[in-house]
């Protein structure tokens, strides 16, 4: 276990390796799960200003669902989370598949049309690291898990191009805490965390 000020880190961060290989796994963890995108406090206001923004990018079933459940639903495992169609296999309402099977984001797609300034929920931007508040205590575990068949050519990937988890995610891990976060998980990885000079 990895631990930087009140964040445990399992140690697969640093070494497993894994890259997303959509070719073969067509976006299909914004389908393949018990529940949507768990959402932060705060990304559901993000998502209440920006909907009309994205609206263009979503299916007209799409659409529908959420006129039906909101832009946001409450799940009892998971809490806040992003809305499913139940009539396509779960996916994600702000999922849509391209011409070639591959699920694609709308919040993503409008953040690089320049449309809005938020990429997308930051538990998809992570994805296979996931965050969880302790249950006892002011901490927060992170854990590393694939999904064991649908990430297998992810892992493979990764270790074909010698890609660690963390540097993979280095652009979701220093937009949730933070490039000086980032710095120090990449000193332990690499061996030299006792080099570190610890200043206030």
């Amino acid at each position: 276990m990895i631990v930087i000020d009140n964040i445990l880190i399992s140690e697969e961060i640093v070494e497993k390796r894994f890259v997303c290989d959509l070719s073969k796994c067509k976006g299909g963890c914004c389908e393949d799960g018990a529940a949507g995108a768990p959402l932060e406090k705060e990304e559901m206001g993000i998502i209440n200003d920006v909907f009309e923004k994205v609206k263009a990018y979503l299916t007209a079933d799409a659409i529908a669902e959420i006129g039906k459940k909101g832009k946001y639903v409450y799940d009892t495992e998971f809490e806040w989370v992003t809305p499913t169609l139940d009539s396509d296999n779960e996916i994600c309402v702000y999922g849509s598949r391209d011409k070639n099977g591959i699920i694609k984001c709308a919040f993503e797609q409008a953040y690089n049309d320049g449309v809005i300034q938020w990429k997308k929920p930051i538990s998809c931007h992570l994805y296979p690291m996931i965050s969880k508040k302790g249950k006892h205590g002011d901490y927060e575990r992170v854990n590393y898990e694939p999904r064991e068949n649908l990430c297998s050519p992810a892992c493979s990937l990764g270790e074909e191009l010698k890609v660690p988890v963390y540097q993979f995610l280095k652009e979701p891990i220093i937009r949730k805490y933070g490039e000086e976060f980032y710095e120090a998980l990449d000193t332990i990885a690499k061996g030299e965390w006792e080099e570190i000079d610890f200043k206030e």
